[in-house]
């Protein structure tokens, strides 16, 4: 049983921490609530903040620019509706070349994924989530 005086040690600070205490700040921009909801889980079980929410590459843009420069990542759906994660990814970074950005892709994608790596994004993440795999590929996107 572990007590406040013994810490375990196997305790790790939460991957959402920055060095300086304060939390990393996040967008999710997704068409489908399940998959926000999802997201937004995996990242405040990690005392992620996730800043901002959007179901469209519209809102997702707007959003990163009145955010701006407090958003420290974004994860981007590929396929949704008014403007895809792509054409976001584009405007995001010719707003901001220092975007961080994930894109988050269905299995069969792999075309798209390839283009949006060779836009600038970070990494990807492969639907459906795995919890793991989310925080990890966000963890290196962010040191």
């Amino acid at each position: 049983m572990a007590n406040e005086e013994y810490p375990s040690v196997n305790e790790r600070p939460p991957d959402g921490l920055k060095p300086d205490g304060g939390n990393f700040k996040l967008m999710v921009v997704d068409d489908s609530m399940f998959v926000t909801k999802q997201l937004t889980q995996i990242l405040t079980s990690e005392e992620y903040d996730v800043l901002a929410v959007a179901e469209n590459g519209e809102v997702a843009l707007e959003k990163y620019k009145s955010h701006y420069p407090d958003i420290d990542l974004v994860t981007m759906d590929i396929t949704m509706p008014k403007m895809d994660g792509i054409e976001c990814l584009k405007k995001i970074i010719e707003f901001d070349k220092n975007a961080k950005i994930i894109m988050i892709s269905a299995i069969g994608k792999q075309d798209l994924v390839k283009e949006s790596l060779l836009i600038g994004a970070k990494n990807y993440i492969v639907k459906p989530l795995n919890r793991s795999k989310v925080l990890e590929r966000i963890r290196n996107a962010l040191s």
